[in-house]
């Protein structure tokens, strides 16, 4: 866990202007910068970043957030990472846990192995001809494979004790370099291979894939699981394919590295391998949040259609209504690699945007599993049915294939939903952010937090006895003035406010007033809101109170009672509240 002052203090040394230039060209107008939004296809600049409050906003799709919410956003990673990207490019030490520091401790030698093993295996590729002939073979280029470093691991049991002296160091079998056998005698786990590193987000080789040369078993050969390598959250070719898929808004996910680095080779960047022919969990998760378009491409076998009928169904708890999720089944017996190679890019293209939409893939083979000839196989239909619509979390495509099922089964939409058991469902996370969020009702505590979110400072002016803690805006008032009455949260802009309210109950609210006040007011004019808005708490305690005592009057007031009362009303005859309604 990463202290919430660390984050602070980050949040208060970096411009999210200079970190945003890092990945998109940025335009200056006015007070703010504009550009071309990174997370959605546009022509005409939507997406802004503003240096005085720290923020950045699209006003298309929705996309909002600080430095740190950016960098996840724009690469894919989780709070951690960015953390630790943006820590580093200021020169600041990240204070880490003693369980996190003792496993950056582990991974960090092997790390530097598995960088070591990658520059031999590509040294070796220059001086085999049988693996260079291989990779001209299929059409690669010497620029393609250093792009992907690709790799040759020499036919020997030893092969890397030309780099590691240390052969017998536990090391290189902890990382997956090495076996050892039953009676002790360590070889090589990758001989006579053409060799894929595989990277993280940072670049750094965490494991390898081996395709075989010529015939032999396995074809692919991967790294096991190591303190690197976690093969169910990794995608391969995913740091070479970022800037294309964030260009195109789609993925294209194949099954081999052969597919990636060929279609590459092509002109076709944005796509990745799963490692393995089975996506999981964290492969579509991590996806959607890249791109509005997944396209699964499989070989049309067996195998293949197993990994389709896979990806459809961990897909399904990850889907929004404004993301698609697509299955691409390979004609023939070609690959795609294959296939682009015989007939090029634009009849590559050309079939990517034919894919068949996972709604259609779902019941078409729910109805290829159960002939609708009989009224057993349309029950049997909506059995099958049942567990694959309980998992679909995009709320209006669940409606849609409710229907088709209810048509083809020749049963009501209300039937199905009953029989499965079907419950509400609310906005996917993926949804844009002006979609899922529901108006701010604008209660005296919503209009404070609104401008506490720009002022922070302004928390200590609080009459914290008058706001209503019942009220969520009420609640993150609170909170915000505690943190800064106890050092916990810089004063500084709207970044830090964001990242101060991340993984809490706050957060939603404190995101939509961030996104839905962007128009600025001048000092003047927001000190008078400001101040206006606690003059009508106080109005407000000060109406109550009369009331009660009034109330009370009725069975008798003594003598201290009407002097308050006395008191009371005539601080209620003061001067009006004349902007008691400016609008925020």
């Amino acid at each position: 866990m990463i202290p919430e002052s660390f984050v602070q203090e980050l949040l208060a040394r970096i411009d999210i202007v200079d970190v945003v230039e890092r990945y998109v060209p940025l335009r200056k107008g006015g007070a703010n910068y504009s550009a071309c939004c990174p997370f959605h296809s546009e022509k005409t600049p939507s997406f802004t970043v503003s240096p005085s409050k720290q923020f950045y906003h699209c006003f298309g799709c929705g996309a909002h957030g600080s430095a740190v919410g950016f960098v996840m956003q724009y690469s894919g990673i989780g709070f951690v990472e960015a953390i630790e990207e943006l820590a580093s490019s200021v020169g600041l030490s990240v204070p880490q846990t003693e369980r996190h520091r003792s496993e950056q401790v582990k991974k960090a030698p092997l790390t530097e192995l598995m960088a070591r093993a990658m520059r031999f295996y590509r040294e070796q590729l220059k001086i085999s001809p049988k693996a260079v002939d291989y990779l001209r073979a299929r059409g690669l280029t010497g620029e393609i494979a250093a792009k992907f470093g690709l790799g040759y691991a020499p036919d020997g049991w030893q092969g890397l004790q030309q780099v590691f002296p240390e052969y017998n160091d536990n090391a290189l079998i902890e990382c997956g370099l090495v076996i050892s056998n039953d009676q002790g005698r360590r070889y090589d786990r990758f001989r006579d291979r053409v060799m894929f590193p595989i990277l993280d987000q940072r670049g750094n080789v965490i494991g390898f894939g081996g395709r075989v040369i010529g015939e032999g078993e396995p074809k692919y050969l991967n790294s096991p699981e190591t303190p690197l390598f976690e093969k169910g959250r990794e995608l391969y070719g995913l740091p070479q394919a970022r800037k294309a898929i964030q260009e195109e808004d789609t993925v294209l996910v194949v099954e081999g590295y052969m597919d990636v680095v060929g279609l590459a080779q092509h002109g076709v960047d944005n796509v990745v391998a799963t490692l393995g022919t089975a996506a999981t969990d964290a492969n579509v998760q991590k996806l959607l949040k890249l791109a509005s378009r997944v396209v699964f491409c499989f070989d049309r076998d067996s195998a293949g259609d197993r990994a389709a009928w896979r990806a459809m169904e961990v897909s399904l708890a990850h889907l929004a209504d404004n993301k698609t999720v697509e299955i691409l089944q390979m004609p023939g017996n070609q690959d795609p690699d294959e296939f682009i190679r015989t007939q090029g890019k634009e009849a590559f293209i050309h079939y990517t945007r034919n894919a068949t939409r996972l709604s259609e893939f779902l019941v078409r083979e729910l109805v290829k599993q159960n002939p609708l000839v009989t009224a057993e196989n349309r029950a049997k239909l909506v059995h099958d049915a049942k567990p694959l619509l309980q998992k679909i979390a995009a709320p209006i495509l669940r409606i849609q294939i409710v229907k088709e099922i209810a048509t083809r089964a020749q049963v009501s939409q209300t039937e199905v939903e009953a029989q499965c058991e079907l419950k509400p469902l609310t906005r996917n996370r993926y949804a844009p952010a002006q979609m899922k969020q529901r108006p701010v009702p604008s209660t005296i505590e919503h209009k404070l937090l609104k401008i506490v979110l720009h002022k922070p400072a302004w928390a200590a002016q609080l009459p914290l006895d008058l706001i209503d803690r019942e009220q969520p805006a009420g609640a993150a008032l609170l909170a915000i003035a505690e943190a800064i009455a106890h050092g916990e949260l810089a004063t500084g802009g709207l970044g830090i406010m964001i990242e101060f309210f991340r993984g809490t109950a706050h957060e939603p609210l404190a995101a939509a007033m961030a996104t839905t006040s962007e128009e600025e007011l001048d000092p003047a004019a927001l000190e008078v809101v400001f101040n206006d808005a606690i003059a009508h708490l106080q109005h407000t305690q000060l109406t109550a109170e009369i009331e009660k005592l009034t109330a009370q009057a009725r069975q008798g007031l003594n003598l201290q009672e009407r002097q308050r009362l006395t008191d009371l009303l005539a601080k209620k005859r003061g001067p009006p509240l004349a902007a008691t309604d400016t609008p925020l």
